[in-house]
Order: C-alpha cells, then sequence, then structure tokens
C-alpha cells in the first residue's frame, strides 16, 4: 500500500473537473464582463474563488500541512500571505505611513501557519477583512490609468498584479491538494 493519496475527484459529470460545471461559483451566466475594469475584477474574483475552493473541506493539520522540505509553503501560509499581500498592496496606493505586517517579521506569515483551528479561523476572517479594505480603497481610483502612492503605480499594474499574485498561488494550492488527499481538477 502506497502513502500517496489517490488522485481523486468528487465531481460527477466530468471526472476530470474540480467541480462539477453546473455547480461551479465561478461560472457565470450571460455574457463577460464590459470593460477593462470589470474585466479585471472578474478575473480576481474567480482567482479568489479558486484559492478556497482549493481549501474546502480540510481540517486544520491538512492545511498546515508542509509541502516539501525545506519549503515552510502551505495552504494555511497561503491564505496568510494573501492576508499580508492584500495590506501591502494598500500601502501601494497610500501615500502616508505603510501598514505594519499583520503576523509580524518577514514570512512568518508562512512560519505561523501551524495546525490550531484557530488560526485557520482567523486567516480566513483576515483575509475576508483585507480583501474587502482593499477592494474599498481601489473603488475610490476607477481610473486605470491614475498614478497613485509614493511610487506612482497606475491602478491597472495595480490590478494586474492582484490577478497574477492570485494566480500564482492557485497555482501552488493545485499541488499542495493534490500532495494532501489526491484531488485534482480545474
Amino acid at each position: 500500500m502506497s502513502d500517496q493519496p489517490v488522485r481523486w475527484t468528487q465531481v460527477t459529470v466530468y471526472p476530470d473537473m474540480w467541480a462539477d460545471p453546473s455547480d461551479d461559483p465561478r461560472n457565470k451566466e450571460g455574457v463577460s464582463p464590459d470593460g477593462e475594469l470589470a474585466t479585471l475584477q472578474n478575473f480576481l474574483t474567480d482567482y479568489r474563488i479558486t484559492l478556497r475552493m482549493k481549501c474546502e473541506g480540510l481540517d486544520a493539520e491538512q492545511l498546515a500541512r508542509r509541502s516539501v522540505p525545506p519549503s515552510t509553503m502551505s495552504l494555511l501560509g497561503l491564505l496568510r500571505h494573501l492576508v499580508e499581500v492584500e495590506r501591502d498592496w494598500r500601502n501601494w496606493i497610500s501615500d502616508g505611513d505603510p501598514l505594519p505586517k499583520l503576523y509580524g517579521r518577514r514570512d512568518a506569515d508562512f512560519d505561523g501557519a501551524v495546525a490550531e483551528q484557530a488560526l485557520v479561523d482567523a486567516a480566513y476572517s483576515d483575509l475576508e477583512r483585507e480583501q474587502a479594505a482593499t477592494d474599498a480603497a481601489l473603488a475610490e481610483h476607477p481610473d486605470l490609468g491614475e498614478r497613485v502612492g509614493k511610487d506612482k503605480i497606475t491602478i491597472r499594474e495595480l490590478m494586474v498584479h492582484r490577478i497574477e499574485e492570485y494566480a500564482r498561488h492557485c497555482g501552488h494550492a493545485d499541488l499542495l491538494r493534490e500532495c494532501i488527499d489526491g484531488r485534482v481538477g480545474q
């Protein structure tokens, strides 16, 4: 008997997919959004949903399970990392003093991701709060060409960077989840 998980999916219609298309919260009826900003927001929303889907149904130990030594990467670490990233994006928008790191020193988001349910609950709560705060801050700047913050970054660049960050970490989440229980899919 192997200690490697069997590859599987819960989907019933298409066995190579994570979720049945009719149940997938990322599948929307109708035409795609109009305009560049709406399109960027749609992609960001879908990647945020994907990350949560990759973490669904796991307990604290599974979420905190590290990938491959010496890496400290885990699904819980990714959630906590994205909390810090969302918080830092608001620093890019602001001309004021930067918001402090929520979890402390560099890499504490990953290093402190241990198998405790209270930490898991806090990570989800923190992520929801920081995403909402960053979304609200960016909503004040609907012009994608506007330059903001000390570095005068465009809102467009910031939006694309947000999508890139979530997309990259959804790729990590795919591999982490497959190592935990063999679950694969879209």
